[in-house]
């Protein structure tokens, strides 16, 4: 066992076959090998082109992060210096670019530990540090000495290629969305204003997150929900059941409970939490229109879109009204069909938007029979993972490799190098920490390491760490993924590959730091291979004999479900988008009554529920998508554009994967995401393939 373990070790693990029977050899060699049981005590490596520090101590992880203040002052300081009738590339715009492209892969080993490490003290420090290089990257956002610098080399017009035009026209922007560029009394009441918004947008959620309210209900009134979620409540001294108005309680009631006066019930107390909320977003808002006016913008909306592809406010309200136009034929129909659905059930009480989950659900249980359970079956965790791998690789002519004596920060932490297939060119790293543990960040997400760049013909290559929270075993067994998990695993997956491809020259444009608007439309480009039977079958083994792929009905009909019964909830999420833009857009806005006002002209004149106030519960308007909640369904009308024309007819075309990847991936932030898109479809993009694959599963 001894020499074939060592054997083993030394031979490299390649991902890059083809066919049912390579897969198979991935799923064995790859996923299920001895990668978690390896020799604790084996000299370890350091990792060619990588400058991340990994396993850094809680104080020398403080010592690291003044090291990089200082030395990112050091370069800031010279430049600033730089007389005004001298200014160069080389001088002023060079170092910068550097600096940007050597520190990132410096803090993100300071920042990552809070998200990963087994030890408290080092999230703690990780934390510290975060805090500290937050601060100095503030205060450098507000240096006029170095921003007059960078204007003189504007002035100069001496532009070496667009990307350094383009470079440039970004660190001024920064500049004077930090208001450098203003005078010094409304510099100081930006300040304010920011501060004062921060206060309140942490007041706003706080409020949510300290609402402690509950509803008591009988079992009678919670007929419908599992008694696996009865078991797990509270119960109150007179026997009755807590259901806590947090989302974990409130869905279940609202998808599963057979009694409507307890639904509604539910809904009315869960859309009125927090009524002192409604004060806070109305001064809110006041406060973000002021701090976009003094930056020179109409209104906060304005402000918040200018620098996305959506571009601005007005472009944005056509696109949703578009969107919601074209759904209404097809919510009509859906409306009409739970309306009956309730009738029969329930007799003659009217349908109010608090049945919609409810009445949703149950008509694709009955339009699908549909076990999730069983479907979670065909994807042992291992299996699921190579299969990923395999499709990316074929699809966009990538070579995985894991690096297999390379420091990591946990045992169950896998390195691996992705290389172009055809020239062999080491493209970049990722690491894969996906299993859980105490201490991790709990979500699954992607963090940028290292940003790829190519400054003075010198490249630095990307890198990337994929976090999640799956359990890896359970009773001995891998861990079966629920098919919600494996859509999120693909998607998330693709970030990965979009920064490794990223081939953007400068760090600042580089890996994941792209348009909001552009993101995440790739990734959800790549969520189709999860409902399509060719993929399918290749990610998928049943756990009892993984020969065995799920069958074609199945496929079919997770295809068919996922967008069934999909115009109604679409509408009512771009209820609240349009929502979100109109109180950005205009002042002195009756937040409450524009509400009741939007709900029935959208949801085809279902009125607001009587006695809520979503203002007052509705944290995206908040804090973090303020006048940009419409992001996530303009990236999934573009992704569902691409799919169709370039992709719908054959998953695995290997011509158009390398097209995707050349002219959709490399360009990162360097090119604007609406010419990417058009030079890629080789037209503007469309609404209609959105539309049409929600009609396509009625």
């Amino acid at each position: 066992m001894a020499k074939e373990e060592t054997k083993r070790r030394e031979k490299k693990n390649i991902i890059a076959l083809t066919g049912a029977a390579a897969l198979l050899a991935v799923a064995v060699n790859f996923a299920i090998s001895t990668i978690y049981n390896r020799n604790k005590n084996r000299k370890k490596k350091e990792v060619l082109g990588s400058n991340v520090r990994i396993n850094l101590s809680a104080s020398e992880i403080l010592k690291f992060a003044d090291r990089i203040i200082a030395k990112s002052k050091q370069v800031q300081d010279a430049v600033a210096s730089v007389p005004l009738d001298k200014v160069t590339y080389a001088n002023a715009i060079l170092p910068l670019a550097a600096l940007e492209a050597q520190q990132f892969p410096l803090i993100q080993s300071c920042v990552f530990p809070k998200l990963v490490s087994i030890y408290e003290d080092v999230r703690k420090a990780s934390a510290e540090a975060e805090r500290r290089i937050d601060a100095h990257i503030s205060s450098c956002s507000k240096r006029e000495d170095i921003y007059r610098v960078i204007k003189a080399f504007k002035a100069r017009g001496d532009w070496m290629s667009s990307e350094v035009k383009q470079f440039t026209q970004h660190l001024i922007r920064d500049f004077e969305r930090n208001g450098v560029n203003l005078t010094l009394t409304k510099r100081e009441e930006l300040q304010r204003l920011r501060t004062q918004i921060d206060e309140l947008s942490l007041q706003y959620i706080r409020n949510l997150d300290g609402d402690k309210s509950f509803l008591l209900f009988s079992e009678m009134e919670l007929v419908g929900l599992p008694s696996e979620f009865l078991k797990s409540l509270d119960k109150a001294e007179n026997g009755k059941f807590k259901i806590v108005l947090r989302s974990n309680h409130v869905s279940p009631v609202l998808e599963l409970c057979k009694v409507g006066s307890s639904r509604k019930a539910v809904a009315v107390a869960y859309g009125r939490r927090c009524e002192i909320n409604l004060s806070v977003l109305q001064n809110l808002i006041q406060l973000r229109h002021k701090l976009a006016r003094l930056l020179g913008y109409a209104n906060y909306a304005d402000y918040a879109i200018d620098l996305r592809m959506a571009n601005s406010s007005a472009k944005v309200f056509e696109f949703l009204e578009n969107i919601s136009g074209s759904l209404t034929e097809l919510a009509s129909r859906e409306l009409s069909l739970l309306k009956e659905m309730k009738k029969k059930e329930e007799g003659e009480f009217s349908f109010g938007i608090e049945d919609l989950p409810y009445y949703v659900k149950k008509a694709r249980d009955q339009q699908f029979d549909l076990d999730f359970g069983i479907v979670k079956k065909y994807f042992p965790i291992n299996l699921a993972l190579s299969g990923i791998f395999k499709i990316y690789q074929d699809l966009f002519g990538l070579r995985f490799e894991e690096v297999t004596d390379a420091y990591v920060w946990h045992q169950d932490v896998q390195l691996i190098s992705i290389f172009d297939l055809s020239s062999s060119e080491l493209l970049g790293y990722f690491y894969l920490d996906i299993y859980a543990r105490e201490g991790k960040y709990g979500h699954t997400c992607v963090v940028a390491l290292q940003n790829g760049s190519l400054i003075q013909n010198a490249r630095q290559i990307p890198v990337v760490l994929l976090i999640s929270q799956l359990q890896k075993e359970v009773d001995g067994r891998p861990r079966l993924l629920r098919f919600s998990e494996l859509v999120n695993l693909f998607h998330e997956f693709c970030h990965v590959v979009h920064h490794i491809c990223n081939r953007a020259p400068f760090a600042r444009f580089s890996g994941l730091r792209l348009d909001p608007d552009f993101v995440e439309i790739p990734s959800l480009v790549l969520e189709n291979w999860c409902y399509e039977s060719r993929s399918l079958k290749l990610i998928s083994g049943f756990h009892e004999d993984i020969t065995k792929p799920i069958d074609d009905e199945i496929c079919r009909s997770l295809k068919k479900w996922r967008f069934s019964f999909s115009a109604l909830k679409l509408k009512q999420e771009i209820l609240y988008c349009l929502y979100d833009q109109i109180i950005h857009s205009t002042e002195n806005v009756d937040i409450n009554e524009l509400f009741k006002h939007l709900h029935p002209k959208i949801m085809l004149g279902l009125p607001m529920l009587e006695g809520t106030n979503p203002a007052s519960c509705f944290p995206r308007t908040a804090i973090g998508y303020q006048a940009t909640c419409y992001s996530r369904i303009w990236s999934e009308v573009f992704a569902a554009d691409i799919f169709s024309m370039k992709f719908s007819d054959d998953i695995f075309n290997q011509h158009t994967g390398m097209h995707f990847r050349n002219k959709v991936l490399a360009p990162g932030g360097a090119k604007d995401p609406l010419e990417i898109l058009s030079d890629f479809l080789g037209r503007e993009p469309s609404i209609q393939a959105f539309v049409k694959c929600r009609e396509d599963s009625v």
